[in-house]
């Protein structure tokens, strides 16, 4: 948990969309940020627009008005900055754990390329302190509650404004715990005084969400190649067939992420010593369970998901959210555009895949752990069947996970709970799907980790039939930090181990060491 520092690539913003690789390059890479001459023009002809309209004596909502159900107060121009003040310190009233680091830098990320669109009404120098703030690695303290996800992430989105006033709680490039006015000031960053507009301008956006919902697209495609890779493993380990992952098989039913997963398939499958030893004409495995016959249906679906759901994204992306905005003629109008619903959507979607995806690799390990249906493995993959249990609890921790991972796929946006005296009577609880989805990506991670741990130990019982260069390279990899089978051990740390190695790509490159690089 560091901060932003010499060396880190620089990222301009302007008033055009900002790429998936760019916000995860600033949310978990560090990036620095800066603001085009484009975007700090735009701004401050929009800040000239809203300080024309705030001298006229008609009410303009946001500029000279109250908020939410309180819009019909026209206020006095001499409590305009302190309405903009009390405006972010009533909102930020989040609540309960801290959210974690990248979200925050993907949320402020988010917000300040808004900012940069121009069509917000805020001051140039007031976008120039967000970007000071995220290359500082300040990181305003985000509470896991408090979001409806409209209009847009309000709460979330108040406690980052609060900190670039110097006021709040925040991290500071260390990861400690400080406030915000001595991490601002420690970075040598002056404090914002907000003046019309630019509270709610700061505080009105899907922000969180989308950053939550990128984050968790970078994970996603990672993870289902690493799904790939463990269906390999364990169709070997079963001593099943591969020739139902044959192009034009899949030919015949043309979903793109379905060819994706079986060509993934093929490459990691290739000169398979355990395969090629029961491919004779006296093999009559042509109807493997579901669970290995049917892998690139159910995580090529997955991806067509994730296609989806990145298209969704990049609109998003390209978006301006805010109420009101700021047009190019100078008209400053209200609008919908905070509605979370394109967002909260997508997300609540992928994670009914996440859940599917991950209840089929239990399957895979339950089966290799089964005496009956695993073609000659011992029980539990034990050393010592009923002195030792194997793995035999790996798998209930599977089950346990995928079991959450089901509850977590009932979708958060098809509730909604009305607020602010009925003004806002539809939220689109984004944010609760969002939130929702890192967990069950989280512990689809989990779930794969454990299938690849059993698949080795599985493809290690098999010797000295050999299986193929890619998973043998796979098994080789997770060696270096998991022992070898034997009696029992203490199971949690080798399954953490795993985990991490999913995390940090290094099983992905040891098959891609091999296959060359996975789709």
């Amino acid at each position: 948990m560091g901060g932003t520092g010499a060396g880190a690539p620089l990222i301009e913003i302007g008033p055009g969309a900002l790429t998936f690789e760019q916000v995860t390059a600033v949310a978990r890479g560090g990036a620095l940020v800066g603001i085009t001459r484009e975007s700090l023009a735009a701004m401050a002809a929009s800040r000239a627009s809203i300080d024309e309209l705030a001298a006229r004596p008609t009410p303009v909502y946001g500029v000279s008005t109250g908020f939410g159900a309180l819009a019909t107060r026209h206020i006095d121009p001499a409590l305009r900055a302190k309405l903009q003040v009390s405006l972010v310190r009533s909102h930020a009233a989040g609540s309960g754990p801290e959210v974690e680091r990248e979200v925050v830098r993907a949320l402020m990320l988010l917000r300040l390329s808004t900012l940069a669109t121009g069509r917000t009404g805020v001051r140039p120098g007031t976008a120039l302190t967000l970007a000071s703030m995220l290359n500082a690695g300040i990181t305003p303290v985000v509470h896991e509650y408090g979001s409806l996800g409209c209009s847009g992430d309000l709460a979330p989105l108040a406690h980052c404004a609060l900190a670039l006033m110097g006021e709040g709680t925040v991290r500071d490039g260390a990861g400690d715990l400080v406030t915000a006015a001595s991490a601002l000031e420690a970075a040598g960053i002056e404090p914002v005084t907000l003046i019309a507009k630019e509270g709610l301008a700061l505080i009105n956006g899907t922000d969180g969400m989308l950053g939550m919902l990128v984050l968790a697209l970078d994970d996603l495609r990672g993870l289902l190649k690493l799904v790939d890779i463990a269906t390999a493993m364990s169709v070997e380990a079963l001593l099943g067939t591969d020739r139902v992952f044959a192009a034009d098989l899949q030919e015949l039913r043309p979903h793109p992420g379905q060819a994706v997963s079986a060509a993934n398939l093929r490459a990691l499958l290739t000169d398979s010593k355990i395969m090629e030893s029961h491919r004779g004409p006296d093999c009559t495995r042509v109807q493997d369970a579901y669970s290995l016959r049917c892998s690139p249906q159910v995580s090529g679906a997955a991806r067509d998901t994730v296609g989806y759901a990145s298209l969704v994204a990049s609109r998003e992306l390209a978006s301006a959210v805010d109420n009101p905005v700021v047009l190019p003629d100078g008209r400053v109008e209200s609008n919908g555009n905070f509605h979370g619903a394109p967002v909260a959507y997508v997300l609540d979607f992928l994670a009914i895949p996440v859940a599917d995806v991950a209840s089929m690799s239990e399957r895979r390990t339950d089966r290799m752990l089964d005496k009956a249906r695993s073609n000659g493995l011992p029980p539990f993959l034990a050393d010592d069947p009923g002195v030792d249990s194997g793995h035999m609890i790996a798998q209930y921790t599977q089950a346990a996970i995928v079991a959450e991972l089901k509850r977590l796929a009932v979708p958060a946006s098809a509730d909604s709970i009305p607020s602010s005296a009925m003004q806002e009577d539809h939220v689109s609880l984004g944010w609760n799907g969002a939130r929702k989805l890192r967990r069950a990506v989280d512990g689809l991670a989990r779930v794969v980790a454990i299938e690849i741990l059993t698949a080795a130990r599985a493809l290690d019982l098999r010797g000295p039939l050999r299986p193929s260069p890619a998973t043998s390279a796979v098994v080789r990899a997770l060696r270096t930090r998991v022992p070898p089978p034997g009696p029992d051990r203490h199971l949690a740390p080798e399954i953490e181990a795993a985990f991490r190695m999913v995390q940090d790509g290094s099983l992905l490159d040891a098959a891609e060491s091999v296959t060359g690089p996975l789709s």
